[in-house]
């Protein structure tokens, strides 16, 4: 009777029940780091999915700008006398050309380029457009350029002159005086009685990534960079084993001058999921250079993966003999002589002659994608050894397959550990709740095997139809609490896919979303971020009751030293739907320091199902202060939240 009555006295006088919840108290050990945290801990995973690359992060405009698509009109209107050719062509590897001639039958002729869903255009911004041409007129020809809306009024308009008969590179500025998300492009001849060879019919920003002529588009170069991250995979993904040997990501063809770089097809060109696209193909213009130079941009370790000598394994299953395997290898030989050979070794030069003489200090490549079985383990014993033998410092990464676990994953990783690769290359994509209960999954992994790369990871929601949704985004929150608390087992982890184009994806969820205008950060994409740039140097052990902090009460928890700037950071998340109170004590501080300042940025939502969405982003990162009291804090963690706690530790 008594106890009721207490309840009905705190009751009458409007204190909350809540306020009589359990406080859960949780200690940090500042006095003995259990893991270095390395450099490359988050990172990013690139591959042209979902037009990433090409319509993507590669800044070009025009889609099938020389025409090698297997039907060479594909993304072309052309309008009058205009015909296909590859006599006498401006480069070997991508031999088609047009012949366009305003022979007065139409007041004009030439092709319209409809660009990737249509060709964004802002007002006020400059646009570079280039052609090479040659003309067997013996007088000049003029090449009429515009820029044209989607309503078809209000043009930009600019002009060439092309001479002589042998193959020349020209160039202009147009200056948009509108804009519209699905312009087109269109090239003519406004004179009767002329005609003209056109071929590698470009249009750039002139605002690129870093101001570079062949560049990648600004606003998500920049989204990128700004995640900080500490190793940037690529070009792939299922996109380096190929829907067929010959259809395989190439290295070499992506290198050297951008115009002779050949066509190649898209992994992801075909129905997937019903999703059908025959006009998805590589340009290749956004090549292996052009990553290299990314990576050093954002300033992360470059990881490129290389073919193994099996095509997709869910699709043709073509398999290299192992005794035809050797230029296989050599590729993979080449390709690290051509991140960091000296500038007169064959492909140093070729590095060099593009613009970079100096080395890109490349320090580990990957072997296959997520490959499995016997015939992809044979393969890589190969590659290892000859890696091993040429480039001893260079680490090597193999595969545990497509999946987090089942008979693959238990055949392939014995195998890697037998076969001695640096890091194995983890794939899980999972809903919320395997995230949840898996938090504390590389606790018991192997200290003494290879390391883990979690190289693809996202969180599907399949009750929301796989959307970026608040959900997916504090599962994967809770489950990076586990990377980075066994930061000496997993030393990169990366989720994927990276980039995709509201117009024309294949797969969700992906972290980053984009029109031809504009981009949209999903919720995970700022997890990822606030992990990234709040990494730490040093694991800090963190328990409560004496136990790692894996979803007691809802509760996920890392801590990490910054030696840097000598802060604590906290990452604490919580899962539940009610406030959570926390003590957190700092035990092993020096007798005279304590914690005198810090401030939290955090995500949160009451709502899981929440999404951000183009040009409104409501679940963003915020900051606010926290109170400190010496040698430990008071915490009142919101439902559905993720907080990052920097923490200013006096010496005196």
């Amino acid at each position: 009777m008594k106890y009721r009555t207490s309840i009905s006295m705190l009751l009458a006088a409007g204190i909350s029940l809540a306020a009589t919840a359990q406080t859960h108290n949780m200690t940090v050990d500042v006095a003995n780091p259990a893991a270095t945290i390395q450099p490359t801990m988050y990172g990013v995973f690139f591959e042209d999915i979902n037009f990433g690359a090409d319509g993507g992060l590669y800044a070009e405009l025009v889609k099938n700008r020389s025409f090698e698509f297997p039907q060479p009109f594909v993304g072309w209107t052309p309008f009058g006398d205009v015909t296909v050719m590859d006599e006498n062509p401006a480069f070997d590897r991508n031999p088609h050309y047009v012949h366009v001639v305003n022979d007065g039958r139409l007041l004009r002729a030439g092709l319209d380029n409809d660009g990737y869903r249509g060709i964004g255009i802002k007002n006020g911004k400059e646009y570079r457009f280039s052609v090479y041409a040659r003309t067997s007129d013996s007088r000049p020809v003029k090449i009429a350029v515009e820029l044209i809306n989607s309503a078809g009024d209000n043009p930009v308009k600019g002009e060439l002159t092309v001479t002589g008969n042998k193959w020349e590179k020209y160039t202009l500025i147009l200056k948009a005086n509108y804009t519209d998300a699905h312009s087109r492009l269109r090239v003519l001849l406004p004179d009767k009685g002329t005609s003209v060879d056109m071929d590698h019919i470009s249009l750039f920003p002139v605002d690129t990534w870093k101001n570079r002529e062949n560049g990648l588009r600004a606003d998500l170069a920049q989204a990128i960079y700004d995640l900080n991250p500490g190793v940037f995979r690529f070009p792939g993904g299922c996109i380096i084993e190929g829907n067929s040997l010959a259809t395989r990501y190439q290295w070499k063809n992506s290198v050297g001058p951008v115009e002779n770089r050949p066509l190649n097809e898209n992994r992801w060109n075909y129905t997937f999921k019903h999703r059908a696209f025959p006009d998805y193909f590589q340009s290749l213009g956004l090549g292996f250079f052009e990553y290299f130079l990314f990576s050093e941009d954002i300033g992360a370790e470059p990881l490129p993966v290389v073919s193994c000598g099996l095509s997709c394994q869910y699709e043709s299953n073509e398999v290299v003999p192992l005794d035809e395997l050797e230029p296989y290898i050599q590729d993979a030989l080449d390709l690290i002589e051509f991140a960091n050979g000296d500038t007169t070794t064959v492909w140093g030069k070729v590095r060099a002659q593009m613009g970079h003489p100096e080395p890109f200090n490349l320090k580990m490549i990957g072997v296959g994608n997520e490959q499995w079985n016997k015939v992809y383990v044979e393969r890589l014993e190969m590659f290892t050894k000859a890696i091993r033998e040429k480039y001893p410092d260079i680490k090597i990464v193999g595969s545990s397959g497509p999946e987090a676990d089942g008979e693959k994953f238990d055949y392939l990783w014995p195998e890697m550990k037998r076969v001695g690769v640096d890091l194995v290359d983890e794939h899980y994509y999972k809903e919320p709740n395997w995230f949840l209960a898996n938090a504390g999954r590389y606790d018991s992994y192997d200290r003494k095997g290879p390391k883990v790369f979690a190289g693809e990871y996202a969180s599907h929601d399949h009750s929301a139809n796989k959307h970026n949704n608040w959900r997916a985004a504090l599962s994967e929150a809770a489950f990076m609490t586990g990377l980075e608390r066994n930061a000496d087992v997993v030393l990169m982890a990366t989720y994927a896919p990276l980039l995709a184009h509201f117009d024309a994806w294949q797969w969700n969820p992906d972290m980053i979303w984009f029109d031809n205008m504009q981009l949209m950060r999903t919720p995970s994409y700022y997890v990822q971020q606030m992990y990234g740039m709040n990494a730490g140097t040093d694991v800090l052990p963190l328990l409560m009751d004496g136990k790692p902090v894996t979803g007691q009460e809802n509760l996920y928890a890392t801590a990490a030293l910054d030696s840097n700037t000598g802060e604590i950071i906290l990452k604490i998340v919580n899962t539940g739907d009610k406030n959570a109170e926390v003590n957190i004590n700092f035990n092993g501080l020096a007798k005279k320091s304590k914690i005198v300042s810090g401030y939290c940025t955090y995500l949160q939502n009451d709502s899981l199902i929440a999404e951000n969405s183009l040009g409104n982003e409501t679940i963003i990162p915020r900051t606010r202060p926290i109170k400190v009291s010496d040698k430990e804090i008071a915490l009142d963690l919101q439902p559905y939240s993720f907080g990052v706690y920097r923490l200013q530790v006096s010496k005196k």
